[in-house]
């Protein structure tokens, strides 16, 4: 297994030793003044996320020895440590399988020059008006000897790129559109054709940072210091707080606000625990027939399209992300919408343990083996625990998540009752998932903290792996059905 060449780079800072260097108190402002005409940056939030309490996600390294280990390889892997990888270390297991894909989709050997897969993390993301991600593989995409014109926008970059916008286009917003006919066009262009291999590498690309994403917005994650967006050379707002105190967030006070949150919620997590316990001995008294399971399936997909996934204001992207992608208007509708029908996608007829993966190693070999283990990651990752109650079988609660993803997506398994979904998930919950796996860029604090008030955010963050994965996997079954079918 060998790297794919790239120039030496040299990266300034990371985003874990950040809030250290920010410390400045009266010394530091002593040096300020002595240094006029420097300008010190601080952070613009409290830690890596907006939705998170900084002390908790660095509390987690401290800990958990695994943790530490992972943040320290990844940093002398990418001169870095960014924050998503800071919020994903209160899953050490699942954060090393997903370093270890990333890493390989972007570094190793493969189908694609380095400079292309940044540049199409840079599409993808894009999409979702993940400004974070974008800005990340900008720096990525130079430091590799990628372009600067391309940057300018995607009428400027190689007309093989420009053609990938389609693609880009459908996974993102509509997967059950793409047909086998939109894969030809791809592989048969005359002077810009893609191999199927390099295809399969873009699609995993592609669909990697669209899931990725998701995570993003879903998570709060701030962008790091050193980034734009994540860093403003005013001074604090707060005067009894100096600026390290802000850097360091110990101007944030939410201790009452976390009382008043969970005086306002009681019983929810015994609830939920009571409703699986009930459904599991429903499953053990008696068992849906075929036709019922396919009623109860079709129900919730119609139900999925009455969940608003957030508020219906337009968020407008920006000129300096809306560059990097064709038809801005283009965006997630329901399948039902204006009479539009799309027929159910049956996982038993295609499915990635089936079907999917065998593809994807074919042309893109180890590749495949690394996705599935992190699919299995994240949907059997357990600690047994349900805020704080402890040996709980949460199976079926992810199980739920996982399927109804799905089910929005029209993906449909044969051996589900999809009945349980409405007991295991309520609608502030469903409200959530929509947005973060639909149009991410509308998630807010208030989405994230409207369900699941009782439980830890580390279980929320289990949540967001959950649904980027399953939203991962139903883009990959649609794009890969579509080669299959090309090449058959």
């Amino acid at each position: 297994m060998r790297h794919a060449v790239a120039p030496a780079q040299t990266v300034e800072n990371n985003s874990y030793a950040v809030t250290g260097l920010l410390k400045m108190c009266t010394h530091c402002q002593r040096l300020s003044k002595k240094n006029s005409g420097v300008r010190i940056p601080r952070p613009l939030g409290n830690g890596p996320s907006r939705f998170i309490p900084e002390k908790e996600i660095l509390q987690v390294s401290k800990v958990d020895a695994r943790t530490q280990s992972i943040f320290e390889d990844a940093f002398s892997a990418l001169g870095r440590l960014d924050n998503i990888s800071l919020v994903m270390g209160f899953h050490p297991q699942y954060l090393e399988s997903f370093l270890r894909t990333q890493h390989y989709l972007l570094q190793m050997d493969g189908p694609l020059p380095l400079h292309y897969r940044h540049y199409i993390g840079i599409m993808a993301a894009a999409r979702h008006q993940c400004s974070h991600l974008v800005n990340l593989h900008v720096n990525d995409f130079l430091q590799v000897g990628g372009d600067l014109k391309w940057l300018k926008g995607l009428d400027e970059a190689p007309q093989k790129l420009q053609q990938l916008g389609e693609l880009n286009k459908i996974l993102a917003h509509r997967p059950w559109l793409l047909t086998k006919e939109h894969i030809e066009q791809l592989l048969k262009a005359e002077e810009h054709s893609w191999s199927l291999a390099e295809l399969i590498h873009a699609v995993v690309l592609l669909t990697h940072y669209h899931s990725l994403a998701s995570f993003t917005f879903g998570c709060g994650i701030m962008p790091e210091i050193q980034c734009d967006g994540g860093h403003t050379f005013r001074p604090p707002s707060l005067s009894h707080y100096c600026v390290c105190d802000i850097a360091n967030g110990n101007g944030h006070l939410n201790h009452h606000d976390d009382l008043l949150r969970n005086q306002e919620v009681c019983g929810e997590v015994e609830v939920l625990m009571e409703r699986m316990k009930q459904l599991q001995e429903c499953r053990d008294d008696e068992e849906a027939s075929q036709e019922e399971m396919a009623t109860r399936f079709e129900r919730e997909k119609t139900e999925s399209m009455l969940v608003v996934s957030a508020e219906e204001d337009e968020c407008v992207p920006s000129r300096d992300i809306s560059r990097h992608f064709e038809d801005p208007s283009y965006g997630y509708k329901d399948f039902s919408r204006r009479g539009e029908h799309v027929p159910t996608f049956r996982a038993q007829d295609y499915s990635w343990e089936d079907h999917g993966f065998s593809l994807v190693n074919r042309l893109y070999p180890d590749v495949g083996q690394m996705l599935d283990e992190k699919f299995q990651m994240a949907y059997n990752l357990t600690y047994n625990t349900m805020a704080t109650h402890k040996d709980v079988d949460t199976s079926m609660l992810r199980r739920a998540i996982w399927n109804y993803i799905h089910c929005m997506f029209g993906i449909r398994y044969d051996d589900y009752d999809y009945g349980e979904i409405n007991q295991l998930l309520d609608r502030s919950f469903k409200i959530y998932i929509k947005t973060m796996v639909c149009s991410p860029e509308k998630t807010t604090k208030r989405m994230y903290e409207s369900f699941w008030r009782q439980f830890q955010h580390s279980e929320k963050v289990h949540v967001n792996l959950l649904l980027m994965e399953a939203r991962m996997q139903a883009e990959l079954l649609y794009a890969l059905r579509a080669i299959t079918r090309y090449m058959t």
